[in-house]
């Protein structure tokens, strides 16, 4: 299975592998095959089994904790969990725990390298603010160095569930985890972690 986003770059790739397959340039068609691959490979799209745990809050994006503190936005007390995709990671996000959107804002910016904790206030994102049964919490979808776009599946008012999919970036990224200060974080610095599946933190 493939994210929908990715159909138009398979396609186009799979054209061009079938159109150079017919020509006698063995290095452009070995380019194709490999251009061919690799939209297949970053636009795979897995099923994915979340835990039963009641508490537990999955991550919404696969790859590797990079940040873990506590912030302040307008007021309300957050713990940060940043995970940054690579160009290897799966790019669909899923949504850390069932709750309510209750809007989606998107925020201009620049396309620093996503790794940076500066990204998550610079960089062009996409933020989901989601109403659950133990607060309220704020996923961020950051665009990168070479991801340029953030997609999003939900539309604000929408109800979604534990692991589900909510939206996806084009190529290596970030997406910053605000969660309530009471939880208590499952991960540390350099974690390796699973959209869907990984629990983050648990709800205290």
């Amino acid at each position: 299975m493939f994210a929908k986003d990715g159909y138009p770059f398979i396609i186009v790739s799979g054209i061009v592998l079938v159109v150079l397959v017919f020509l006698p340039k063995s290095l452009l068609v070995f380019l194709a095959v490999l251009a061919f691959a690799m939209m297949l490979w970053f636009f795979r799209d897995p099923e994915r089994i979340s835990p039963h745990d009641e508490k537990a809050i999955v991550s919404a994006a696969d790859g590797r904790v990079v940040e873990i503190s506590d912030v302040v936005i307008d007021g309300d007390k957050y713990k940060k969990i940043s995970v940054f995709m690579n160009v290897f990671s799966v790019h669909v996000n899923r949504m850390p725990f069932a709750g309510i959107v209750e809007r989606i804002n998107h925020i201009a910016g620049g396309f620093v390298n996503a790794a940076k904790p500066e990204a998550s206030a610079s960089n062009e994102r996409q933020e989901f603010h989601v109403r659950t049964a133990y607060g309220k919490m704020i996923i961020t979808q950051v665009a990168g160095l070479v991801a340029r776009r953030t997609v999003t599946y939900l539309e604000p008012g929408a109800s979604s569930s534990k692991g589900d999919r909510i939206g996806m970036i084009k190529f290596s990224s970030r997406v910053d985890h605000y969660l309530p200060e009471s939880v208590k974080p499952e991960v540390s610095l350099g974690t390796k972690v699973k959209a869907g599946i990984s629990t983050i933190a648990k709800w205290s």
